[in-house]
């Protein structure tokens, strides 16, 4: 582990983001051989170039359109542990996680904090030719694609956080499904952060989904540890022609652990993504989400739910641009906010000059139970095409009164009937997932979930 960066205490935001830059340069030029001693060459050809981005672009402040809702400085301030030296953590997955869906049989893969877990693999096979594996393995079978798509579309001159994770991450997740194969078994992957100190984690993701290939991935974020955790993520997806990807994100954590998350997609011409991410235990997460309709015919749902209390922060930040003509896009972000809970939302969608024809609909919906929650919202339509359908909105509000009255008229003690009425109103984010097993699952979830239990199932090790 590499930690104990002491820094000064800052006395100002500015000095505040240069002291947070500061550790990780640092870090990077006293571990930089390291790092390139544990990862495969084309992830270390764009590492350099990543640090000097890095360098160039800095945190960025709240003064950053993208960002003016999340502190990011702040999040990167404090002094964490790295696994740069790839040491062996203590934890058989297999063991100890019996979560699951019932009735959804799933394909079971691991990462643990950033590790692609390979002691143990499942039982189910995959069809031939699709690999679902750590980076090492697709560069080594497939290492023109995996060079020709790794950090790609994932622009480490645009984002300082994606350039920070090119820069530190080591190894991750690669999955690649080859032309024209159906994955019909749900390939559900959980990442699970574990150790015994207070620790950050850069995960890294690389889908590549080639011409008429079908997944659906279920990634599900767990915590082995009440530990403060930095994760940063990346995940780039490519969606060849007439592909289609499902991408289901589950964060269940605590309230030490903070997330930061980009999301980069690129959909060539009749491809399909689906996106559903779902938070329902976390500390702060920030989620950020690219997508890109490269092709035209080109369809993409993008659904959130966030239900939050306490001290919760939860950001979600989407563009989806529309470079074709006669593309869809659909987007439906939901929030139930308690207690001090903040919750925002920023979405952006962009129609250029050639995408005509374009269908696009964009609605983020809000409650607020108490007077201390707090929701941003700021849905953009950024239109430069002629023939186009267009909409967004966004509403904030409390409990209805009237419906809270009928249901207490009726017998329903006030507990019982803001449960009910929170439920019916994130219930149409849960019911537009495909899944039906998982959208089961997700119902008896949120309901645990506004009912402050636990989720701890039978039999498993994990949660404590």
């Amino acid at each position: 582990m590499i930690g104990s960066r002491k820094k000064q205490t800052p006395n100002t935001e500015n000095e505040m983001a240069m002291n947070s830059e500061q550790q990780y340069i640092d870090l990077y030029n006293s571990a930089r051989q390291q790092l390139f001693d544990h990862a495969v060459p084309a992830m270390n050809q764009v590492r350099d170039r990543a640090f000097a981005e890095f360098q160039r672009l800095g945190f960025p402040s709240k003064k950053v359109e993208r960002y003016k809702y999340t502190d990011i400085p702040k999040l990167f301030e404090p002094d964490y542990g790295l696994n740069i030296n790839r040491l062996d953590i203590p934890i058989n997955p297999y063991e100890i996680f019996k979560c699951g869906v019932p009735h959804l049989s799933t394909s079971l893969y691991f990462v643990v904090n950033d590790v692609f877990y390979t002691k143990t693999r499942p039982a189910s096979s995959l069809p031939e030719g699709v690999i679902v594996g750590n980076m090492s393995q697709l560069a080594a079978e497939k290492p023109e694609l995996f060079a020709r798509h790794y950090a790609q579309i994932a622009r480490v001159e645009d984002d300082a956080v994606t350039a920070l994770n090119t820069m530190l991450a080591q190894d991750g997740l690669a999955v690649y499904v080859p032309k024209g194969v159906k994955v019909d078994k749900a390939i559900q992957v959980v990442n699970i952060l574990r150790s015994d100190v207070d620790l950050m984690v850069n995960r890294r993701v690389l889908i590549i989904m080639d011409e008429g290939a079908e997944a659906k991935f279920l990634f599900c974020d767990d915590s082995a540890d009440n530990l403060h955790f930095l994760t940063t993520q990346v995940i780039e997806a490519y969606v060849g022609e007439n592909a289609s990807l499902d991408l289901y994100c589950l964060e269940e954590t605590h309230l030490k652990n903070t997330r930061v998350s980009n999301v980069y997609v690129e959909q060539q011409a009749n491809s399909r993504f689906n996106h559903n991410v779902i938070t329902l235990h976390n500390g702060i997460t920030r989620n950020k989400l690219d997508l890109v309709l490269k092709g035209e015919g080109a369809e993409c749902w993008c659904n959130g739910c966030v239900i939050g209390d306490k001290s919760q922060r939860v950001d979600n930040n989407t563009l989806i641009d529309h470079q074709a003509a006669h593309c869809d896009s659909h987007e439906l972000y939901k929030y139930v906010l308690d207690d001090k809970a903040v919750g925002a939302f920023a979405g952006r969608v962009l129609v250029r000059h050639d995408a005509q024809q374009t269908n696009s609909d964009e609605r983020n919906q809000n409650l607020c139970a108490s007077r201390q929650a707090r929701m941003y919202t700021q849905p953009m339509l950024e239109i430069y095409a002629d023939d186009v359908k267009c909409s967004h909105g966004c509403t904030v509000g409390q409990l209805n009164d009237a419906a809270m009255f009928y249901m207490r008229q009726r017998g329903i003690d006030e507990k019982e009937a803001k449960l009910l009425l929170e439920f019916a109103f994130i219930n149409e984010v849960v019911d537009n997932i495909k899944l039906e097993p998982l959208k089961d699952r997700l119902h008896h979830l949120v309901e645990m979930r506004f009912r402050g239990e636990l989720n701890k199932c039978e039999g498993c090790k994990l949660c404590k």
